[in-house]
């Protein structure tokens, strides 16, 4: 897929370009990030440069991930935005995983929903996504807070979902329907009695 800039009141969402490398690599040395998430400790430079020069890009191109670096509307990076594991199209739609991580001088001023409101509308508006899954290890609270905020329904507990730095932990899921957002689902759904 091309690229796609998509726009809110107040951030812009791009993919990464070679300038962002500095500031995605200060945003990753802190603590909760490299907690909660699946990054390489310590993230070192590289780390940085391969997420923003070849991870990044590789999937637009080959349509498997589409990650958006988070700015205020003055440059600032306030995060990371991606959808993940985004199945292919087909007659009964697309699934795909919203993730993300803020920068920690950013947090609590609304941005990360936000900006997971303008992907996910831009997911099932343009990519035909049919379910949009979230996934944290449990305990990850701030997450979980921004993903409720948007809309997603928590549906439990994974045991062993998430394996990380050499165990295999517990993960919150929940999911985001179209109808969640006021959006006509292309494949009718059905709850269970």
């Amino acid at each position: 897929m091309r690229p796609v800039t998509l726009g809110t009141e107040r951030l812009v969402l791009r993919p990464f370009e070679p300038q962002d490398v500095p500031a995605v690599h200060a945003a990753c040395q802190d603590p909760d990030i490299l907690r909660w998430t699946t990054l390489p400790e310590p993230y070192e430079r590289r780390h940085a440069q391969e997420f923003v020069l070849n991870i990044g890009p590789a999937g637009w191109r080959e349509d498997t991930a589409y990650n958006f670096g988070v700015f205020t509307r003055d440059g600032e990076l306030t995060g990371s935005m991606g959808l993940v594991r985004i199945t292919p199209p087909g007659p009964e739609g697309r699934l795909a995983e919203l993730g993300y991580w803020t920068a920690r001088e950013r947090r609590g001023r609304g941005y990360t929903v936000e900006a997971a409101r303008a992907v996910a509308d831009w997911a099932f508006g343009e990519l035909g996504v049919e379910r949009l899954e979230w996934f944290a290890e449990a305990g990850n609270t701030g997450s979980r807070a921004v993903a409720e905020r948007l809309g997603f329904v928590v549906e439990g507990t994974l045991r062993a979902r998430i394996a990380f730095r050499g165990t295999r932990r517990d993960a919150w899921v929940a999911s985001l329907l179209p109808s969640d957002r006021g959006r006509t689902a292309a494949v009718p759904y059905l709850p269970a009695p």
